[in-house]
């Protein structure tokens, strides 16, 4: 990590001072750069990321690198535009992408992926996110207001989310349906599941779930809870490892468009 302010008359671009100050080939510094890893304040202004490496710097800027190799090396999975309008896009997240960067650098993230993806440029912000492990559908806005109007809607939980996922042991003994009224983190949380199907051999029952609150990590921590951990999920449960990832997916989103005023269903695939 490099964090360094920029001398008097330097006469340098934002890659021969970052270069100078990691000791870091200017080549390496420039592929940083390119990939989000390097920010730069000036004057009171807010942090941003620097990706252009002829970027001018002035005296009193202050430059930032978080410089990993190995992830600055990693090659990500390609997301996949499911539908666009003027106010948002919906996108199919595999998994293994993460929905936005962090100081590390944001190409191995969904919405660096949306704003290359769009000829001319869109801007592009967050609305909700999903675990870099978790694959499904998710929505960008392309404007500060519909950022805004899509939040609101989240936040009043006017939004169903509904995920499919696959947990360990019989869930029929709870019956074919249930609901998991557990608080997580002090905060009131439910999880309304229903049984799709249990595989006697493998143990392992699969739920259609549907959630309106999203509490951290939400729907892996009440089936850890009632003792039916996810298969599959790094964190939580024993018992519960696999070679094929975690078994949760986002399948589907349903609301009432802000914007067009009518109800909207978007899937991932498979629907």
């Amino acid at each position: 990590m490099t964090k360094k302010v920029v001398p008097v008359n330097y006469a340098g671009t934002a890659a021969d001072f970052l270069s100078e100050q990691s000791g870091l080939a200017k080549g390496k510094v420039k592929n940083a750069m390119n990939k989000g890893a390097a920010w730069i304040q000036k004057g009171r202004g807010k942090m941003r990321r620097v990706r252009k490496a002829s970027a001018a710097v002035n005296s009193g800027d202050r430059l930032e690198m978080y410089y990993d190799e190995q992830l600055l090396s990693r090659k990500p999975p390609e997301a996949v535009c499911l539908h666009e309008n003027e106010h948002y896009s919906v996108w199919h997240k595999p998994s293994g992408l993460m929905s936005q960067g962090t100081k590390y650098g944001d190409h191995c993230s969904l919405l660096r992926q949306a704003e290359l993806f769009f000829r001319p440029r869109r801007e592009v912000f967050p609305v909700h996110r999903l675990d870099r492990e978790v694959p499904g559908v998710m929505l960008i806005a392309h404007s500060r207001k519909a950022a805004a109007a899509l939040s609101v809607i989240f936040q009043k939980k006017e939004i169903e989310k509904e995920y499919r996922v696959e947990v360990i042991g019989n869930l029929h003994q709870q019956g074919y349906s249930g609901k998991i009224d557990l608080p997580l983190d002090g905060k009131p949380a439910v999880t309304d599941f229903n049984i799709l199907s249990y595989d006697q051999e493998q143990n392992v029952s699969i739920a259609k779930v549907l959630i309106k609150t999203g509490r951290y990590h939400q729907i892996r921590r009440h089936f850890h809870m009632i003792g039916h951990p996810v298969l599959g999920d790094p964190r939580y449960g024993r018992g519960n490892k696999n070679s094929d990832g975690i078994k949760l997916s986002a399948i589907a989103l349903r609301f009432r468009c802000p914007f067009r005023k009518i109800r909207v269903k978007y899937h991932s695939f498979p629907a």
